[in-house]
């Protein structure tokens, strides 16, 4: 074996073996005091079976129980990205159907997120986690898990996301260990994901794009063999209560892991760091963070590289390749103003307007910037919910006709690119 193969080997196993030591030194610890929890606590733990499914079952104090329900979404899209409008920059599509399982055994929780994309010919796992409570305050979840980075659940109020989201920054789920913990006004997050989340079914693109996150793929054929892995989160928050002013969380966020690179066999690293601010004051919501992040990845001759190719939803980009550029360095500037109505208009219950922006400033210096926006609104009926979102962006990858292209080198002085796009779903 190579020298340069056996060192790679030795840094890919080494975080891992030292990670799995301090998650079961850390468990056997909270354990022993878990223990003496009473069954009348532990019944309490978890969501209720009446929050949601069309099908529930549970035993009589719910400490048992499964709920399986699901989603089904529609898009009624009008797309100006310059030029005259034609025909198919308007239409009505289905937008995807997923399937949702919640559940709990003899203490042992599951959650799966399965999820169907007919317009993209793909279909993948959004999470599926095993979890267990060992206290009021403390649980851990081992399998596909959201990744405690940024701002939680979401950077974002509109159906499109937050920029983050399309750099793998925002929402992403990956496959590992994930330990939350409590402590009066703070929350503690720690994790450890072995890899990226796993691969799906693509029908137009290879198996290795169909996902829900964002992550690092490997294209062999642009001599770019890389994808994640061996990856630690870290992420801490404090709520502050500001009485009948509302209340505001401040926190930040730290991500260090390694890009393996299959043709060399080596590994490199990357890491992103993000301090953020989540405040609810009366019906308005602010949603406000900084994030920097670094690729430092290499191409299959060993040489660094300006971008990293990333893939989600089984969709190749124009220019066929199966995912798209993303600049190797930059700071992102991420915020978000919401404002919520409760109204009494027939199955109406709920207004809540909205804009979101952010600004990615690329570290390449010959590269073009790129801005996203989202105005729009979305309406609570019931268990539908209906976003009328106007998307633009300024080299955003989604908001082109040259699918794909923009978070790389981008295009200088492109236009506002819009898209008016409204999002029918019923969530059961």
């Amino acid at each position: 074996m190579a020298l340069g193969s056996m060192n790679s080997r030795i840094c890919t196993s080494y975080p891992r073996f030292i990670f799995l030591i301090l998650v079961f030194g850390l468990i056997s610890s909270i354990s022993s005091s878990a223990l003496a929890i009473d069954d009348d606590e532990n019944k309490n733990d978890g969501p209720s079976i009446m929050d949601s499914g069309i099908l529930a079952v549970a035993n009589e104090d719910t400490s048992n129980y499964l709920s399986i329900g699901g989603a089904l979404r529609y898009n009624l899209y009008l797309e100006d990205y310059g030029g005259s409008i034609g025909e198919r920059d308007s239409e009505f599509t289905f937008d995807m159907w997923r399937i949702n399982v919640e559940g709990r055994a003899e203490g042992i929780n599951i959650n799966l997120e399965y999820r169907f994309y007919p317009t993209f010919g793909t279909h993948f796992i959004k999470q599926g986690w095993l979890g267990y409570n060992f206290s009021d305050q403390t649980n851990l979840q081992i399998g596909v898990t959201q990744v405690p980075f940024g701002l939680l659940q979401y950077a974002s109020h509109n159906w499109w996301f937050q920029l983050p989201y399309y750099l793998g920054l925002e929402d992403d789920h990956d496959m590992g260990f994930k330990l939350t913990t409590s402590r009066k006004n703070w929350d503690f997050q720690l994790a450890y994901f072995m890899q990226a989340d796993p691969n799906g079914i693509a029908e137009f693109a290879p198996q290795n794009t169909a996902r829900y996150s964002y992550d690092i793929i490997e294209e062999p054929n642009e001599g770019l063999s890389n994808s994640e892995t061996s990856q630690f989160n870290g992420r801490v928050a404090y709520n502050w209560d500001h009485g009948s002013l509302g209340s505001t969380e401040l926190g930040t966020s730290l991500q260090y892991g390694g890009i393996y690179n299959s043709a060399l066999d080596e590994v490199s690293d990357h890491y992103a760091v993000a301090p953020h601010i989540d405040g609810m004051y009366g019906n308005f919501n602010v949603k406000a963070e900084y994030i920097y992040y670094n690729h430092n990845a290499q191409n299959d001759l060993g040489n660094p590289v300006d971008v990293v190719q990333m893939g989600a939803y089984g969709f190749p980009s124009s220019d066929g390749t199966p995912g798209y550029d993303v600049a190797a360095e930059g700071h992102m500037y991420v915020l978000g103003v919401s404002y919520s109505k409760d109204v009494d208009w027939g199955p109406i219950s709920n207004l809540t307007f909205y804009d979101n922006y952010t600004y990615l400033d690329k570290v390449n210096e010959t590269f073009a910037d790129t801005q996203h926006n989202v105005l729009g609104f979305m309406v609570t009926a019931g268990k539908m919910y209906t976003y009328f979102d106007i998307a633009s962006g300024k080299n955003q990858p989604w908001l082109t006709d040259n699918f794909g292209e923009g978070l790389g080198a981008g295009t200088n002085n492109p236009r506002w690119n819009t898209r008016f796009n409204i999002n029918i779903g019923y969530y059961f």
